[in-house]
């Protein structure tokens, strides 16, 4: 069966002035899709098998080609927005009719110019589509471990749990809600620290180094905030963690860490309305 979406071989049956119609091999049905003139390999006879991917041009027709598209039915890839439109959004995948992504595939609002990690799917309506919807397509046997150092890209954001990421475009991870403190958004790439691999393989991500080498630079971001303060900060360990995260892009426990670091060195001296430099 000639299936959309997938790289078939099929055989060249029949050749026209604009193309060869090809057939599955020794198949008893009689359909047959059309490989354009240009599209054919340089020399390509009748009786020739040929490796080719099936999709539906600018007029609906199901047609056949040679090049090498970036994503099949079920594979992941990344992909340009190359427009935006009232219904969708339409993705560039090296074809001259562009990868539709519906709006209810889309687990972000996408603007021209991003980039999206999506699969590619047959609709109600027999069209190849994109979804950003991949989680359930995602391996989770993954070869990282604890404290590796992995990079991946965001697929989608949920409030309650946190970013989730495919790592390497293939693994299944998540950056939770309390590890996220820079603005990150969906189709941005980032690389983070395994904090922990799960029993059902899924890893865990953070952003932050282990906590002995992140609090150097913790304490360098408060002194240089207190210094461009003029040598004060209404925080100090009451403060409230929401407050602190805004401020200073750390959690209370790194902060508290850091000022502790800061105030040991010499360098602060803490208040109960804030820290002043010493």
């Amino acid at each position: 069966m000639i299936e959309l979406g997938k790289y078939q071989i099929l055989e060249a049956v029949k050749k026209t002035d604009f193309g060869f119609y090809l057939a599955e091999t020794n198949s008893t049905t009689k359909q047959t899709i059309l490989l354009p003139i240009k599209e054919a390999p340089e020399g390509t006879c009748v009786g020739d098998k040929i490796e080719v991917f099936i999709y539906k041009d600018s007029e609906d027709r199901i047609i056949a080609t040679t090049a090498k598209v970036p994503v099949t039915i079920g594979e992941l890839a990344v992909l340009p927005v190359k427009e935006v439109s009232k219904i969708g959004a339409f993705l560039d995948w090296g074809l001259l009719k562009d990868l539709f992504l519906p709006y209810k595939e889309q687990t972000a609002k996408v603007q021209e110019g991003d980039s999206v990690l999506v699969t590619l799917y047959v609709d109600k309506s027999d069209r190849l589509c994109a979804s950003m919807k991949v989680y359930p397509l995602l391996s989770t046997q993954s070869p990282y471990k604890k404290d590796d150092i992995v990079e991946g890209i965001v697929y989608e954001d949920i409030e309650s749990f946190g970013l989730f990421v495919a790592v390497d475009h293939k693994y299944s991870a998540m950056l939770p809600r309390n590890e996220v403190f820079n603005p990150i958004k969906v189709g941005d790439t980032i690389q983070a620290r395994v904090i922990h691999v799960r029993d059902d393989g899924k890893l865990t991500l953070s952003t932050r180094q282990k906590s002995y080498l992140q609090m150097d630079a913790d304490a360098e971001t408060i002194m240089t905030k207190l210094k461009a303060s003029g040598g004060f900060l209404p925080y100090q360990d009451n403060s409230d963690p929401e407050e602190i995260k805004n401020e200073f892009r750390m959690s209370k426990n790194a902060f508290k860490r850091a000022i502790g670091k800061l105030y040991k060195d010499g360098s602060i001296v803490i208040k109960e309305d804030g820290i002043r430099l010493k």
